[in-house]
């Protein structure tokens, strides 16, 4: 048998084409014996680096034996080792040495790529469309740069349909590369099944000419052996194979055969048959659509002998081709990018005139006090890492210079004399800084977020995460929070004892972070800045859906199968197999006597995890010291903000570190916006310029918010929970906060009720040991961060900076065998310290329960101080906060109900459009009301609010609606726009005409609008006539304003509902305002609820609200069915009613009906798996409120009860007059005493007046009955 290894494999990253993973591929390869394989994806380079990586891990052991067998030969040559022997052990050794690099399983780095027809660049229609294919393969680490050369600009300039290269770039990058004919769609096959052989034979020629021996023509044979499969494509390839055997014996060109591989098994054709059809969007059933041999399975060794033993040559020469590559790493020492330094503070030609390498290598392995902290050969290893005495110049520049801006910057923080605790934290991190080879990355982060304050007018976030734990990140204002006043700790972001590299992620305001983008790609240059690819795959529910379309099961039984898959499974990971060992319906679907289901879920099995689709980090950003395509492959994908082309890696975010790439993450932070937005809001409305970086962090006012709970719309601490927690602890520091935001998560949250009792006195505060207040005393006694762990395991057993940090990553990832190696050193060294032995082991047990919940302080604290700012803001400037926040959620109606219904809550007024006093977004008018902003207006462009606000700005507020059209640029707002502007209440304010007059017909059918717009037209252009005559003027021009005629008012509803269709809520009013007391108090369940039924099973419900869609229909068996669609304040739900349920109910179900819903949450009748809300009783929401009120009784703490509130409340009863009791319960202000008075005189009607008076009061509460 001859031996073979497969040159021409695709894999899931051939995207909707291939159907392999990498590891399947590998293993069974190494299983059959083979030396290595080829990966050879369509285009691309996808996959090359989990390739590389999971062969790696497969040769770990060997690698490992061949390192000691090297090192055993360099110790006996060099004598260290002494044998009895040595030329023999040498020589066992070398033999054994060989015999281990035989072991090796090699990967080898390839691409099929698309050659075009013409170059590259052209594009003119279906002939450069595509390419030939080429089977592309790097022999060596030059051979992989080139490959990456070439894949790279046919994404970037060749991408037509496909990224295509040509003879051009081919020969510029040939060398280092292997290229073989490919399949069919290769040139020379192409040419071949065309009869075109002269062509064949000169594209034989260039090739052999340009690659010489490395140039091989390929032999495919793909017999198909089922019915349903393409049995054409094995006679063309015959065809092609006796001219390729005719033509290598006549150019000396060596054959090769390959398999065209694109799924492991056998077994898989079929699912791959249903991945092409997701691929070309076809039905499984389709006669017309494409198909594979089927036979593009991972052949065997055996298997190929067979089908090719008539040449056995084409076999062994791909194990030639597999000698020939070479083994090296495409893996790189970090490429940091240049930061240019200002020349008059020094270059790198001084610096390598003033110092000796003897110089460097002393600085370099050093402590930062001076002290040798290794030996020769470590010193020259480091040196080696870093790049060597070359690079070493550059860091120690670039450190210096670092140095310079971060003492500079200390001044500014710290005041110009620095304690001795700054100064040696800041020569420590340096040092550390500098001896890992990174202070250019500090420099850039520090630069782009310098131009981002300074010159973009970005807003950028106090820090995030482990960087907020440097005091030079601090100095250099890449972050905002102390570190040494917080005990954040620098080597919880950079362990001196390990090399790993930084990661400072950047928060900027979601507007700003795009020019930030552009600022660095411009500063760099495009071709070293690029984005990070995502691979998007077949979860469980998408492959079942996926292969239900194309095999035609029907949709209702996908969705049932969907549904069963579980959202987790106890200990165990979510996949398919375990979902279908977890729940009993999926196990009989897999044996369902259904083919047609059986075969969904067995495909489904095979293509779930498979790649599917390509994405963009969303924040992951590369900035390279070089073009990005000397280092790893790029493609392109479309900026969503602008459209244009972007550049993108191949290898995506977990692995492109290793490659010696430096990424950063730029993230977009809401809260940024709406913090900026409410700034310039406070500008607008009272004329204060507030630096949100320098307000008090111990306001009165931010505190009582908390303490009250208040905190809608504010970061981080706005649930119903934390709102809980907040009122019970009252808070009064900000230390108080952080505490509270990294406690509020699961498992933490348990240790919540302990941290409130001792904040206030009511538990008592213990130390295990008394020195460990120091950093406990903040909270409580109770270990909340990961940094106390640290701080706490140097200061009671002398733990290195690094073995904390150590010990806190092994704690938090559950690392049990590092955390009891430790385990010894931490009693041992506590027992050093005096410290009794058993009180150590309670401590270290505490700490493994706790610390793989504890949070890292240094993001709690950059996050609950932004936090903090948009609680201060909402506590002093809350009508500006919330119109900022409401701004920044105006596509999302549910938010902006819940913050409205805050506003209101706090006495707030949020009022509908105005034009003579809204903006383009919500604003604070001079009464401190929230006006709607006019770009929020469906219909009405940012172009015609524009037009209205500068014309406003210009000339003074519009007096009336002909003022309005007289002045305002109809272009730009037309009749369209102020259709939509009067819909909203745009006018409302002006006299004389209101909302439906707009759209009242005269005696010509024309609608007023229209008029309108005619005479505004007529004016301008008059206007602009008498301007320009001899003899005009301003007074020149004379047109009859048209009249206005008086149409019949809208109905509430009807109103209502334009002015929602228009604002996407309801603004001015609500269609059940008149039943909130129903809806509130009589009502147990809301529409939003019925969103997950699982809470409510086996309960009794109430729900009210109005009709807003109703559709009839028939059933296939002609029985009568109902859909409705009620809403309440809450949001939306559906209800359908079947049969005679339907009939009996229906004259209830019209829209605009207000309902009130009695009903039950039950097992389905036929899918008892299933749940639903069946409606048993309907009434009219009018009725319940005449028949079924029969008292409201209203509760007011006595510290309330003031002469205004007596007026204003008897002047409400005298308004509403009715049927309903009154009675008051009074209580003092702790709650323990009550007193209850009911009212003999006076009935009311419980209207909306009355409600809404007491809901914008928070002291005051009611109940119905």
């Amino acid at each position: 048998m001859q031996d073979f290894v497969h040159l021409h494999v695709h894999t899931q990253y051939s995207i909707l084409d291939g159907q392999a993973s990498i590891p399947r591929l590998v293993d069974k390869a190494i299983a059959n014996g083979m030396r290595g394989i080829a990966v050879t994806d369509h285009g691309d380079m996808f996959g090359i680096k989990e390739f590389f990586n999971y062969v790696n891990k497969k040769n770990g052991d060997t690698n490992g034996e061949i390192k000691s067998l090297k090192k055993r030969i360099g110790a006996l040559e060099s004598g260290k080792e002494a044998v009895d022997n040595p030329e023999a052990e040498i020589a066992s050794c070398r033999e054994q040495l060989e015999a281990a690099k035989k072991k090796l399983f090699k990967p080898i780095f390839g691409c099929e790529m698309y050659v075009a027809r013409n170059r590259l660049e052209d594009k003119n229609g279906k002939p450069d469309q595509s390419g030939y294919h080429l089977v592309v393969l790097a022999k060596n680490a030059q051979g992989y740069h080139n490959l990456i050369k070439l894949v790279s600009k046919a994404w970037t300039k060749g991408f037509y349909m496909r990224p295509r290269t040509d003879r051009v770039e081919l020969e510029k990058y040939h060398e280092g590369l292997i290229v073989c004919s490919a399949c069919i769609g290769g040139e020379v096959p192409r040419r071949i099944l065309a009869g075109q052989y002269a062509e064949a034979e000169e594209a034989i020629q260039w090739y052999k000419n340009l690659f010489g021996d490395n140039y091989y023509l390929e032999l495919q044979r793909h017999k198909a052996n089922v019915p349903r499969a393409n049995h054409e494509t094995y006679k063309l390839q015959q065809q092609v194979n006796e001219k390729l055997i005719e033509y290598s014996k006549k150019y000396n060109i060596k054959l090769v055969c390959t398999n065209d591989v694109h799924f492991v098994d056998e077994e898989n054709a079929e699912a791959h048959d249903r991945l092409i059809c997701l691929s070309t969007g076809k039905d499984l059933d389709d006669p017309n659509r494409m198909l594979y041999t089927k036979q593009e399975w991972m052949k065997t060794r055996e298997e190929m002998n067979e089908i090719f033993a008539d040449v056995p040559e084409a076999l062994s020469n791909t194990c030639d081709i597999c000698d020939q590559v070479e083994f090296y790493s495409i893996d790189h020492a970090p490429i940091m990018p240049t930061f240019a330094i200002p020349e008059d503070f020094g270059t790198e030609a001084e610096y390598r005139e003033r110092l000796t390498e003897k110089d460097l290598f002393d600085e370099f392995t050093q402590d930062e006090n001076g002290n040798v902290v290794m030996d020769e050969d470590a010193g020259k290893a480091k040196i080696e890492r870093l790049g060597g005495y070359d690079k070493l110049y550059r860091i120690k520049l670039e450190a210096d210079y670092l140095a310079k801006l971060a003492y500079d910057g200390a001044k500014v923080r710290y005041g110009k004399e620095l304690t001795d605790e700054v100064k040696e934290r800041i020569k420590f991190e340096l040092h550390i800084m500098k001896t890992m080879g990174f202070p250019g990355y500090f420099l850039i982060v520090q630069d782009f977020i310098s131009a981002a304050r300074n010159q973009l007018d970005v807003s950028v976030g106090p820090g995030r995460g482990s960087a907020a734990g440097s005091a030079v990140a601090y100095c250099l204002g890449i972050t905002q929070i102390d570190p040494i006043k917080y005990d954040l700790l620098f080597e919880r972001f950079l362990n001196p004892d390990r090399i790993s590299l930084p990661d400072i992620d950047v928060d900027f305001d979601d507007d700003g972070r795009g020019r930030v983008l552009n600022w660095v790609t411009e500063k760099y240059g495009q071709e070293k800045v690029a984005h990070i690819i995502t691979y998007g795959t077949m979860a469980t529910k998408l492959a079942i859906k996926d292969v239900a379309r194309v095999q035609k099961l029907p949709l209702s039984e996908s969705d049932r199968l969907c549904k069963l898959i579980p959202d987790k499974i106890p200990d165990k990971k979510m996949n398919l197999p375990n979902a279908i060992a977890y729940v009993p319906e999926l196990q009989a679907a897999e044996v369902s006597p259904d083919p047609i289901l059986r075969d969904t879920i067995k495909y489904a099995k095979m293509l779930e995890g498979n790649v599917r689709n390509t994405g963009v980090h969303a924040c992951g950003t590369i900035i390279c010291r070089d073009d990005i395509t000397d280092w790893v492959p790029v493609s392109t994908a479309d900026d969503k903000e602008t459209g244009e082309k972007m550049l993108v890696t191949q290898y995506e975010g977990s692995v492109i570190e290793d490659t010696g790439l430096i990424k950063m993450d730029f993230l977009g932070l809401k809260t940024l916006s709406i913090i900026k937005e409410a700034i310039e809001n406070i500008r607008d409305s009272k004329g204060i310029v507030l630096d949100i970086d320098k307000i008090p962090i111990d306001d009165p006012i931010t505190y009582q918010l908390y303490s009250e709970g208040r905190t809608i719309g504010t970061f981080q601490f706005e649930s119903g929970g934390m709102q809980k927690y907040l009122r019970e602890l009252q808070p009064t520091t900000f230390e108080d906060i952080i505490a509270m935001n990294a406690l509020y998560r699961p498992g933490p949250m348990d240790y919540i009720p302990s941290f409130i009792a001792r904040k206030n006195g009511r538990e008592e505060i213990k130390y295990d040991i008394p020195c460990m207040e120091k950093y406990l005393k903040d909270t409580y006694g109770i270990t909340v961060y990961q940094e106390q762990v640290m701080l706490l395991s140097r200061q009671l057993a002398n733990f290195t900076r690094g073995e904390s940090d150590a010990l806190r990553k092994a704690m938090g990832k559950k690392k049990k065998a590092i955390v009891d190696a430790m385990k010894p050193k931490f009693i041992e060294g506590g027992k050093k310290n005096g410290h009794d032995p058993k009180v150590l082991e309670k401590i270290w047990a505490d700490w493994e329960k706790f610390a793989s919940y504890a949070f890292n302080k240094s993001h709690a604290t950059c996050y609950s101080w932004v936090a903090y700012q948009t609680a201060y803001l909402k506590a002093n400037y809350a009508s500006e906060y919330m119109a900022a926040t409401m701004s920044r959620n105006i596509s999302n109606i549910t938010e902006i109900t819940k913050l409205m219904d805050e506003c209101k809550a706090t006495g707030i007024s949020v009022l509908g459009p105005d034009v003579n006093e809204s903006n383009l977004k919500f604003s604070v008018n001079r009464h401190g009301d929230i006006r709607f902003g006019l770009g929020a207006i469906k219909g009405v462009g940012e172009a015609a609010v524009q037009s209205i606000l500068t014309e406003r700005k210009k000339n003074g507020l519009f007096k009336d609606i002909f003022d309005f059209v007289q002045r305002v640029n109809l272009s730009a707002c037309n009749r369209k726009n102020i259709e939509n502007l009067a819909l909203a209440g745009g006018f409302d304010s002006f006299p004389g005409i209101k909302r439906e007059d707009f759209f009242a017909k005269n005696a010509k059918d024309e609608s007023f609008s229209d008029v309108l717009v005619k005479y505004g037209n007529k004016y301008q252009a008059d206007m602009n006539a008498a301007a320009n005559s001899l003899f005009g003027g301003e007074h020149a021009v004379e047109i009859a304003t048209p009249e206005i005629i008086s149409a019949p008012e809208w109905g509430n509803l009807e109103r209502l509902n334009k002015e929602r269709d228009l604002v996407g809520i309801y603004l001015s009013a609500h269609p059940l305002d008149e039943y909130i007391p129903i809806l509130e108090k009589m009502c147990n369940a809301k529409m939003a609820d019925l969103v997950d039924l699982t809470p409510l099973q086996n309960h009794d419900l109430i729900l009210g609200g109005i009709v807003t869609a109703v559709k009839e229909g028939m059933t296939k068996k002609g029985s009568p069915y109902g859909r409705v669609k009620m809403e309440d304040f809450s949001g939306a739900a559906e209800f359908v009613f079947f049969g005679d349920d339907w009939v009996g109910k229906k004259n209830y179900f019209a829209e605009g009906m207000f309902l009130y819903l009695i009903g039950k949450c039950q097992p389905r009748k036929w899918q008892p798996d299933e749940w639903e809300v069946k409606i048993n009783g309907v009434k009219l929401l009018s009725d319940v409120k005449d028949d079924d009120i029969q008292k409201i009784t209203v509760s007011v703490p006595l510290s309330f009860i003031t002469n205004e509130f007596v007026l204003e409340f008897s002047e409400l009863i005298r308004n509403n007059p009715g049927k309903v009791d009154l009675s008051f319960v009074i209580c003092d202000d702790d709650g323990q005493n009550r007193v209850s008075m009911q009212s003999r005189t006076m009935k009311v009607s419980l209207k909306k007046d009355i409600v809404i008076y007491i809901k914008n009061r928070p002291q005051l509460d009611y109940k119905i009955n």
